[in-house]
C-alpha cells in the first residue's frame, strides 16, 4: 500500500455504511412521527441539521460521540424561555423513550440510542421567518440567531470546487481530531477547512498534507493542543521526506500515526 491508498481506504471507512444509514433513516422517521402527535399543533416544524445532512457525520464505530443535530420550531406565543421549551423536549424523550437514554446539555437534551445519538435543539420563530435557538450557559442573550442549514451549500460549493475531495477530507480530519481529544468543535474545524485555498492539490493526499501544514494554534490555546498539533506536523514532514526518499512503506507506516485504523 501508499499513504494515497491508505487516506482512500480509511475516508472510504469513515463515509456511514448503508445499514448505519438505514437504522438512523428509520429512528428519524419515528422521531419526527413522535414529535408531530406530541406536540399536536404546538409546532412551526421540525427538521435535521448538521454534519449528518453535510455527509460528513463519522460512523458510530470511529467516532462514539456522533449524533445527529435535529431541531423542534414551537410556536411559543407566550414567549417561553429557552429552559421551558427544553423541559417541552425532556416530557416529550421521557415519553417515548427510556429515562436512561437521556440526558440535558444546554442548550440541547440529547437522547442516545444504541446506533446514534440525537441532539435535540429548542428553537422559537418570529415574524420574518428568523429562527433562534438557546444561547449557551455562559452568554448574556437567552437566544441567538441562527440559520441551520446555511453551511450546508457552502461545503458543497467547496466540494464541487475540489473535485469532491473536501468531504472525504473533513471525515478524516473529523477522526483525528476525535483521536486527540476533539478539542475543536465539529463545525469550527470544517468551517476552518473550507475556508482555505488549496493550491496544486489533486489527491487526497495533497489535502490532507495541506491541511496540517496551515494548521495552527492560538497562544490561549491548551499546551496539550498544542502539542498534538505540533506532532501532527512533524509526521507529515516524515512521511514527506520518506517519500521524497523513495521509501513507501515507512511513509505509510508514518502516516498511520495520524490516521490508524479502526
Amino acid at each position: 500500500m501508499s499513504v494515497q491508498s491508505h487516506l482512500d481506504n480509511l475516508s472510504s471507512q469513515l463515509n456511514l455504511k448503508q445499514d448505519e444509514k438505514d437504522k438512523i433513516k428509520k429512528s428519524i422517521e419515528t422521531l419526527s412521527d413522535r414529535l408531530n402527535r406530541y406536540f399536536d399543533g404546538q409546532l412551526i416544524g421540525h427538521f435535521k441539521f448538521g454534519s449528518y445532512t453535510r455527509g460528513t457525520i463519522l460512523p458510530r464505530k470511529a467516532d462514539e460521540y456522533s449524533d445527529v443535530d435535529y431541531m423542534v420550531i414551537f410556536k411559543n406565543p407566550k414567549e417561553y424561555k429557552p429552559q421551558t421549551l427544553l423541559n417541552y423536549l425532556k416530557n416529550f424523550v421521557n415519553y417515548y423513550y427510556r429515562s436512561s437514554e437521556i440526558h440535558q446539555s444546554h442548550p440541547t437534551i440529547v437522547l442516545e440510542l444504541n446506533h446514534i445519538k440525537f441532539e435535540l435543539v429548542p428553537a422559537k420563530q418570529d415574524y420574518w421567518g428568523n429562527i433562534y435557538i438557546p444561547s449557551s450557559a455562559s452568554s448574556y442573550e437567552e437566544w441567538i440567531a441562527t440559520n441551520p442549514n446555511a453551511f450546508n451549500e457552502k461545503l458543497t460549493n467547496a466540494n464541487i470546487r475540489y473535485q469532491s475531495k473536501i468531504k472525504p477530507l473533513v471525515r478524516l480530519m473529523k477522526y483525528w481530531n476525535r483521536l486527540n481529544g476533539s478539542y475543536l468543535t465539529s463545525y469550527a474545524l470544517e468551517n476552518w477547512i473550507v475556508e482555505n485555498y488549496y493550491w496544486n492539490c489533486n489527491s487526497l493526499k495533497d489535502f490532507t498534507y495541506s491541511t496540517f501544514e496551515k494548521l495552527t494554534y492560538n497562544y490561549n490555546d491548551p499546551q496539550g493542543y498544542k502539542q498534538k498539533v505540533d506532532r501532527a506536523k512533524k509526521i507529515i514532514e516524515q512521511t514527506k521526506e520518506y517519500e521524497r526518499n523513495g521509501r513507501p512503506y515507512s511513509a505509510e507506516s508514518e502516516i498511520k500515526k495520524l490516521f490508524p485504523n479502526f
